[in-house]
């Protein structure tokens, strides 16, 4: 996957918004890793705030829908892992601004 199709999928998924905390998930630092394979299947590796979410099943269809629009993406796989786990400091200084978090 080039760079400009990276930065395209990362665009999409800072549409996708935490319902509880009210920040995206990339600014979150929930977004670990993405890759593509040559049929254009997307794997999203991502974690959650926490183990026991009750939304997790609304934020898997969120990024599957923001990634829907992309043409080069065919299909999409999203991976929750909780290792490593979350925390505060994979924030970014935007998360951290709006959430008052110092």
């Amino acid at each position: 996957m080039n760079e400009e199709l990276k930065e395209n999928i990362m665009g999409a998924l800072e549409l996708v918004v935490d319902p509880e905390l009210g920040v995206d998930i990339v600014n979150l630092g929930l977004v670990y890793n993405v890759e593509m394979d040559e049929e254009g299947k997307v794997t999203v590796t991502m974690t959650l705030t926490s183990m026991g979410c009750p939304l997790a099943g609304t934020i898997v269809d969120q990024v599957k829908r923001a990634l829907a629009d992309i043409p080069e993406i065919k299909d999409v796989d999203v991976n929750i892992v909780f290792n490593p786990p979350w925390n505060k400091e994979m924030m970014s200084r935007y998360a951290k601004i709006a959430l008052g978090i110092r």
